[in-house]
């Protein structure tokens, strides 16, 4: 009986982590898939600055195969962390998910202080603040508006993403981090994620 719970155990892991980088690959993946659509339309412009969004993009993607061998040797590639300035890497996600906001008439209301030193693992970083980013956008209705601040507070710093539309029901908000949770019942993709990028973001 403890072999089998072991071995079932194990199993539940390993789908867990094939399903989490198969999170990871579709959020870069997503971001070029709108820019390179936003190129070919004509709604963005082949700029130095797209470019660079693009070149990020990759890198993460890039950033995934040495990730996979920590886990594989035994090593947490999440604990990098270092000494950054938060602001820049916040707008770069803003202009990064500016397309799919436009797309749908979204307004965004940004309120960041000139600089934000904080000490954090980047690309870490750009996954948990990108992937509330995306949410945003997905559930925020056509002409609303998202809402990004950030500020130090005394031992910590506070970043926040909202959004006008829908709230959360009441029962919904304790379980709404846990992996494979959502609020929307049907599991229709036009109506929400997977389940796991919250999951991941906790």
């Amino acid at each position: 009986n403890q072999m089998a719970a072991s071995l079932g155990d194990q199993e539940r892991q390993r789908r867990d982590l094939i399903l989490n980088f198969a999170h990871e690959l579709r959020t870069p993946l997503t971001n070029l898939h709108g820019y390179l659509q936003g190129l070919r339309e004509g709604v963005i412009e082949p700029g130095p600055k797209t470019l660079a969004s693009l070149k990020e993009e990759v890198d993460r993607l890039r950033s995934l195969s040495p990730s996979l061998d920590a886990l594989a040797e035994g090593v947490d590639p999440r604990q990098r962390p270092e000494q950054l300035d938060l602001v820049p890497v916040l707008h770069a996600l803003i202009e990064l998910n500016r397309p799919h906001l436009q797309r749908k008439l979204i307004s965004l209301a940004v309120d960041l202080p000139a600089a934000l030193p904080v000490r954090a693992d980047p690309d870490r970083l750009a996954q948990i603040i990108g992937n509330l980013l995306q949410n945003a956008a997905r559930y925020t209705p056509r002409g609303g508006t998202v809402q990004v601040r950030a500020e130090q507070q005394r031992d910590s710093t506070l970043v926040s993403v909202a959004n006008t539309g829908a709230t959360i029901p009441p029962d919904d908000l304790s379980p709404v981090f846990e992996r494979f949770y959502r609020v929307e019942k049907s599991r229709n993709a036009a109506l929400g994620g997977a389940g796991i990028g919250l999951a991941i973001v906790k």
